[in-house]
């Protein structure tokens, strides 16, 4: 299309103007000739009447000399530009307006006829021979007591007509002119407003497809082409934003399997060449079993995630009391929560709160939630779990006390392997997929996750669930 679509387009505006030409030529000239011969017909129909109805008759009812008529015919024939008969129905000449009057010589239109006409009042051609050029030929019938007496026939060369048709196609022709150039401007306009756009998305396609997502697309223009440009820009964008997060997801792979791989192996190494004494293995197992730990930990969080964000992802709902599970996954934590000297202060609506949710994924969820919040809080701090019900909703907050998360950082922390500068420093084990699986676990319940921090002060987790309503039942 980029290499033909502008030849299709000059090519039919050629052939339109072509076209034109050819209209002009044949159908226009032929109808113009049509035209002005109907209407000097008409005109010289409207003379041939006349003179039948005054001078003729008077001629043939002898109240005018020939002489006379003779005079009054010239007259007319400079007048009109045309040559007057005046002959009887077998075709013999009475009089003729482009020779004087010659009694003597007798001269006779041969095979006169005057049905030529096939019921009009002019015929074309040279009148049974008597020109030696085509002529436009009206004659109109000259009547006494309702007898036809003769005929008055006047004559005009056909190349007068074709001058005057010519001079009317050279207008015509200057318009076609015209109006090919003013088309051109349709075409400039074309040219601007439609192919350029069109050629620009075409080259940023090719750019697009050959990798080159940074390449910049602009078409200023608010029509569909100036939208289509957008967001094939826009698409550009969030395929290389894709790219940028797979290798920044590659990248965090590497490094979190890296590093408790590079520990293990060093390790058992100073076990094995004994840089480590036997005495210390068991410490240092203890050490390599911790990592392994966290290996098992990023794969499940790799593999709970991908689980997670396929599409038509099956929910085990099931009704529960939201309360008792808050409890319980503050139970697993107790031995973590004592060595850092946190208290938990539970703020619970009601004796029993329920819920119509997936158990298992939305305990998942406030395990991964209060595991960031004793990451990242400070000792003897509290950290404050609260449930409150509202227009069919259960809201459930997790609120610590501890450095908090940077402005800047907010809207990335539910992006997979996105650590902060402040939680690499604070906690070395995190794999960075916490939050990216709470995330899809809460959009796969149609609910939604909120976050409120401010670094130093703290971070407010909420994130809402459907209330069990038992008129349902």
């Amino acid at each position: 299309m980029r290499r033909t679509l502008y030849l299709k387009l000059i090519l039919a505006y050629i052939i339109y103007g072509i076209f034109g030409f050819i209209m002009v030529t044949t159908f226009a000239s032929s109808m113009t000739l049509e035209h002005l011969k109907r209407e000097k017909a008409e005109h010289l129909y409207e003379e041939a009447t006349l003179i039948a109805n005054t001078y003729a008759t008077d001629l043939y009812n002898n109240q005018v000399s020939l002489d006379s008529v003779q005079k009054q015919l010239d007259a007319l024939d400079t007048y009109l530009g045309a040559t007057i008969w005046i002959i009887n129905p077998s075709g013999r000449f009475i009089l003729d307006s482009s020779q004087p009057i010659n009694i003597d010589e007798e001269r006779t239109v041969e095979n006169f006829d005057s049905t030529i006409t096939l019921g009009s009042y002019y015929t074309t051609g040279d009148f049974f021979g008597s020109f030696n050029e085509e002529m436009l030929s009206v004659y109109a019938p000259i009547t006494t007591d309702f007898t036809v007496k003769g005929y008055v026939v006047i004559h005009i060369s056909m190349k007068s007509l074709q001058e005057s048709r010519e001079a009317l196609l050279s207008i015509s022709y200057l318009l076609l002119i015209l109006l090919f150039l003013l088309s051109l401007i349709i075409l400039l306009f074309f040219t601007e407003f439609v192919y350029l756009p069109i050629k620009k998305i075409t080259e940023a396609t090719e750019h697009y497809a050959a990798g080159d997502m940074d390449y910049e697309l602009s078409v200023d223009s608010d029509d569909e082409l100036g939208y289509q440009a957008a967001v094939l820009s826009y698409m550009a964008h969030r395929v290389a934003t894709a790219e940028d997060d797979q290798k920044k997801f590659v990248a965090n792979v590497s490094h979190d399997f890296r590093s408790p791989l590079t520990s293990i192996r060093g390790y058992l190494e100073a076990m094995i060449d004994g840089t480590i004494p036997p005495e210390m293995h068991e410490k240092y197992l203890k050490v390599v079993l911790n990592e392994t730990d966290r290996l098992t930990k990023l794969t499940n969080g790799l593999l709970s995630l991908n689980n997670l964000s396929t599409k038509g992802m099956i929910l085990e709902k099931s009704i529960f009391d939201i309360n008792t599970i808050i409890k319980n996954v503050v139970e697993s934590f107790e031995g973590t929560l004592h060595r850092k000297k946190i208290s938990i202060d539970l703020v619970l609506t009601g004796e029993e709160l329920l819920v119509e949710a997936d158990l298992d994924k939305i305990q998942q969820v406030l395990y991964n939630l209060l595991d960031n919040a004793i990451k990242f809080s400070y000792q003897d701090s509290v950290i404050k779990i609260e449930t409150t019900e509202k227009k069919n909703k259960v809201f459930v907050s997790v609120k610590d006390s501890g450095i908090g998360i940077p402005k800047d950082s907010l809207k990335l922390i539910w992006d997979r392997f996105y650590k902060t500068d402040l939680s690499r420093g604070k906690d070395k084990k995190g794999t960075g997929l916490g939050l990216a699986i709470t995330k899809e676990i809460i959009k796969a319940h149609q609910e939604n996750i909120n976050v409120i921090s401010t670094e130093g002060v703290g971070t407010e987790f909420i994130f809402s669930l459907p209330v069990f309503d038992d008129d349902e039942m």
